[in-house]
């Protein structure tokens, strides 16, 4: 089992990964043409979404104390997944 602060960190790391792939696909929408940059706008603002919904999860994981955290990571583990989904949702209409 892997504690707290090996958890959190593995989740800092993801998200660090998709905030640096969300820059690129950011720096496309704006050299896009018109009816490109609106899907792209529409992938980002989903994207965005779940990112701010894992994050939260992320911070009570962090404030939780002792054994807490173990069942806050479960509801962290079910953003991060629907993260990952949107992520490579918004990743397939990039390359498009």
């Amino acid at each position: 089992m892997v504690n707290r602060d090996e958890y959190i960190e593995k989740l800092k790391a993801q998200l660090d990964q998709w905030n640096a792939e969300t820059a690129k696909w950011e720096a496309q929408a704006k050299a896009a043409q018109a009816g490109m940059r609106t899907e792209f706008e529409k992938q980002l603002a989903a994207f965005r979404q779940r990112r701010d919904q894992a994050i939260e999860q992320l911070r009570k994981v962090q404030s939780a104390s002792g054994d807490a955290w173990m069942e806050l990571a479960r509801g962290a583990d079910e953003a991060w997944a629907k993260m990952s989904e949107a992520f490579e949702k918004a990743h397939s209409q990039v390359k498009k």
